[in-house]
């Protein structure tokens, strides 16, 4: 029986994380979790699975989830999720919230010796080196979520780092894949949060249109794979049924393919290195799917990405300025205070405005990235 603890219940992943809990309930228990302010969702989760411990955004969704579960153990905020981090009842620490807030409790989670399974690209984005120095030091395993990072991951079994050519990442193009830069003026973000074959929450899915997901997910795989990015490459392909691939020195390519389901990476790190069957997804039909479809990606289309591969060829902070400013103009997006556009304006702007610190130290890190959310916010006045 593995014991999980769970950043992020309520939210696209963590709900995707519960349904694998569920499934094979005779190989996982959820010991700890934590969720933002969503009580009504998570009143469902606690009654069902039981955990010993819980984490909340703020003391007001403590009030009122205590009314409800008057005896359990409730915390508040980042030192909660750290609390969760080091519980000495936990195997596996699944790290689903979004943003860089779960950078401490995921650096936390491996000084405890935990697996850590990854499934916020913020936390290695804004802090990679730091995260893999201290998962080598303490011989942690850090296993992706992600769907290309779990691809890669999988395409690597038995086979030597060392050999490694190229990392293909594939992308879908997101809500917005088919318009020109000139259509993309007016969108709103009632059309921006439909993705074509992907059901995600709002942050990620804005991440998608505008490609700073792949862009992050680049910068990941650079930490998690220790490849150069001049070795990482992008392709659009829109059915989303190779999840990623790796090209080796002797030009053979090994792809990782599935029906677009998070539910099956997520499975994976959980029962790494065992599979386990998942009966509730749909088997994977070629001859349905007929053929698929590869694209060169544009970074004059998605400029973005180009800001992704800069910052992260630049390394220290950079890419701390370059999460930091996403998260922030996408927030004001969803809030329709900025344009879609605006948004890659701003990310551009803050990290023109940034001298990279090479090899910061985490309280550096923290400096940076409030520095820059202060810094976009004063671009909206």
């Amino acid at each position: 029986m593995k014991k999980i603890g769970l950043l992020g219940a309520t939210g696209s992943i963590g709900i995707q994380t519960l349904d694998v809990i569920r499934e094979h309930s005779d190989q996982f228990q959820l010991t700890s979790l934590s969720f933002g302010a969503n009580v009504k969702k998570a009143v469902s989760i606690i009654k069902e699975f039981n955990p010993k411990f819980v984490v909340v955004k703020d003391s007001q969704t403590k009030v009122e989830l205590n009314t409800y579960f008057p005896t359990l153990p409730i915390d508040v905020g980042k030192e909660g999720m750290v609390q969760i981090a080091r519980d000495d009842k936990t195997d596996i620490f699944v790290n689903a919230v979004m943003g860089s807030i779960g950078l401490e409790p995921t650096l936390e989670a491996i000084r405890s010796n935990k697996t850590v399974a990854i499934a916020n690209k913020e936390t290695l984005v804004t802090a990679g080196h730091l995260v893999m120095e201290e998962a080598n030091l303490h011989k942690v395993r850090i296993l992706p979520v992600d769907s290309e990072h779990s691809a890669i991951f999988q395409c690597l079994q038995g086979e030597n780092p060392k050999s490694i050519s190229r990392l293909l990442l594939t992308a879908s193009g997101g809500s917005f894949r088919d318009l020109t830069r000139q259509q993309l003026e007016d969108v709103t973000v009632e059309r921006a949060l439909k993705h074509p074959n992907w059901s995600m929450g709002a942050k990620i899915t804005i991440d998608s249109a505008t490609m700073m997901n792949k862009g992050l997910e680049v910068i990941e795989a650079h930490w998690l794979f220790s490849v150069p990015y001049e070795q990482i490459d992008v392709l659009l392909h829109r059915e989303s049924i190779i999840h990623s691939m790796v090209e080796f020195r002797d030009r053979s390519v090994i792809a990782q393919m599935g029906t677009p389901d998070m539910r099956i990476p997520i499975q994976y790190a959980l029962s790494y290195p065992e599979r386990l069957s998942f009966q509730h997804s749909e088997p994977l039909d070629l001859l349905k799917v007929g053929k698929l479809h590869f694209e060169q990606m544009s970074f004059e289309r998605f400029p973005c990405l180009k800001l992704a591969f800069e910052a992260g060829k630049v390394g220290g902070t950079m890419t701390t300025v370059l999460n930091a400013a996403n998260e922030e103009a996408v927030s004001q997006f969803l809030q329709h205070k900025i344009s879609f556009l605006q948004i890659e304006e701003m990310i551009e702007k803050a990290l023109e405005q940034h001298i990279s610190i090479k090899h910061p130290s985490l309280d550096t890190i923290l400096q940076v990235d409030e520095e820059t959310r202060r810094r976009v916010h004063s671009f909206l006045t």
